[in-house]
């Protein structure tokens, strides 16, 4: 090869390892670490919450009510710098939803970090957050939705169990409220998540049986997004959880194609679905009689994995919700529709 041409390939390939570490994609961490778990401490009355909007824009109104919702459980709050900032349809610019994040961690004074909303941008800013800073300043952070993208990131970079539950802007019910704290206010060895009473018309067993093992999961869709990147999680002998919003069953059946065609599902022990909210096709389109419903392209996909899978279990996009860790162990029970919790969530 020529001196010259070796001279340029050698500065275009700087370049372009430079260009994946400003995105987090090649560096230390690309390759998940086998980081050991870090249990954030137990939230308890009086203490401070932070509040951060990493996704989607957030209203005044809505920030009023988040603050009003988190001092009736008994919180004080401090709201992140950004929280209000508007950026098309995220709450401003990437490196400001980042440093909000980043500052709550940070700051000696916050005890939890609660997300106001979700949306869509998680994922946009995984890469500059700082993990060094969250591992060395362990506290709970917990929302749902998009916000799956950041409990996947801080459980993968960092071994700090996150929580998907209510945000901020949530309904706040009597069944929501009694589990975020058990959840996050008890430090219980063992935690049973009934079913919400009338969720239970609507559930099904697709396979029956008993599984154990660690709970990772949250939004269908953001879950399959995040397959080949440095923010994925194993899923070896994990229980699966899974819940979606507004997707028809046709877009159900690709994203858990695939999760089947990557490989991921191949050695998890069990899947724990939640209520998808408004995934089954409108029937006054013309393309009602030719669709699957939501029960049949679950039952296609899922059912000859051959592990537990229960759909219609308490958490999503609902109201009457239990707050689920990501990475605590765990059991599901098909029969009896419920998760417990085998371990304290929080020291």
């Amino acid at each position: 090869m020529k001196r010259k041409n070796f001279l340029k390939i050698s500065a275009l390939s700087t370049i372009a390892i430079s260009n994946l570490n400003a995105y987090g994609l090649f560096n230390s961490r690309t390759i998940q670490k086998n980081n050991e778990i870090i249990k954030p401490p137990r939230l308890k009355a009086g203490d401070t919450v932070g509040l951060v909007s990493p996704a989607g824009f957030l209203s005044e109104k809505s920030l009023n009510e988040s603050i009003e919702n988190m001092e009736k459980l008994g919180f004080k709050v401090k709201v992140g710098k950004n929280v209000l900032e508007r950026n098309g349809y995220l709450a401003g610019t990437d490196q400001q939803r980042a440093d909000d994040i980043n500052e709550m961690f940070r700051d000696e004074s916050v005890n939890a970090i609660v997300c106001t909303r979700g949306g869509y941008g998680v994922a946009r800013m995984l890469h500059l957050l700082d993990y060094d800073a969250i591992k060395n300043n362990p506290k709970i952070l917990i929302g749902y939705s998009d916000i799956t993208a950041l409990l996947y990131g801080i459980f993968s970079q960092t071994g700090l169990i996150a929580f998907h539950g209510p945000v901020a802007t949530s309904t706040f019910d009597e069944f929501s409220t009694k589990y975020f704290e058990k959840v996050l206010m008890n430090n219980s060895e063992k935690t049973l998540l009934p079913m919400y009473e009338e969720h239970q018309e609507d559930s099904y067993i697709i396979r029956s049986g008993h599984a154990k093992g660690k709970l990772v999961g949250g939004n269908l869709s953001i879950v399959v997004s995040l397959i080949g990147t440095p923010y994925d999680v194993d899923l070896t002998d994990k229980i699966l959880y899974l819940e979606e919003v507004r997707e028809e069953p046709y877009r159900i059946d690709r994203f858990l194609t695939q999760l089947i065609s990557s490989g991921k599902l191949k050695d998890a022990a069990g899947i724990a679905m939640g209520v998808f909210r408004n995934c089954e096709i409108d029937p006054d389109r013309p393309s009602f009689e030719r669709s699957f419903t939501l029960k049949e392209v679950l039952f296609d996909r899922l059912f000859d994995l051959g592990i537990p899978v229960v759909y219609g279990l308490s958490f999503g996009h609902i109201a009457n919700k239990y707050t689920l860790p990501f990475g605590i162990e765990a059991e599901l029970n098909t029969t009896e529709k419920s998760i417990t919790l085998l371990e304290n969530t929080v020291e």
